[in-house]
């Protein structure tokens, strides 16, 4: 499981904070929007899917380095990577750049639970979903 996929995603006006710079908290849903688009466009299985089986999806734990700022104006390229699958949880790593400088701004990972959406309790990933999500 380690195919890195990218996205584009161009920063808003309202991405920025008081500083001037996008806020701290964008950048976790610049790496959510970036796994949703990637869920369809890359492992053809997408969230609707997901859904159909009676699954969601739940942030459990989130970690992120952040070494540059992103501006208005900028483009940040969003990779992931699935790291692993344990249960009904998998490691997503993530690296976002700077398009026009082609440096890193941040970088961490994601652990991502599978729940039910009746019970809404962890439910193990099964083995067709580890097949399509292992490109």
């Amino acid at each position: 499981m380690n195919t890195i996929f990218s996205s584009e995603i161009k920063v808003r006006p309202d991405d920025i904070d008081l500083n001037n710079h996008v806020h701290n908290a964008k950048y976790l849903d610049y790496v959510q929007a970036a796994r949703f688009e990637q869920m369809s466009n890359n492992y053809k299985m997408p969230m609707e899917e997901f859904v159909e089986k009676g699954y969601n999806w739940v942030s459990s734990a989130a970690h992120i380095d952040w070494k540059r700022s992103l501006k208005l104006g900028d483009t940040a390229i969003v990779k992931t990577q699935m790291d692993s699958v344990d249960g009904a949880q998998c490691k997503v790593n993530f690296w976002i750049e700077n398009k026009a400088t082609n440096k890193l701004v941040s970088e961490g990972h994601f652990i991502y639970t599978m729940v039910s959406i009746n019970s809404g309790r962890p439910v193990r990933i099964t083995d067709d979903i580890i097949e399509r999500y292992s490109i």
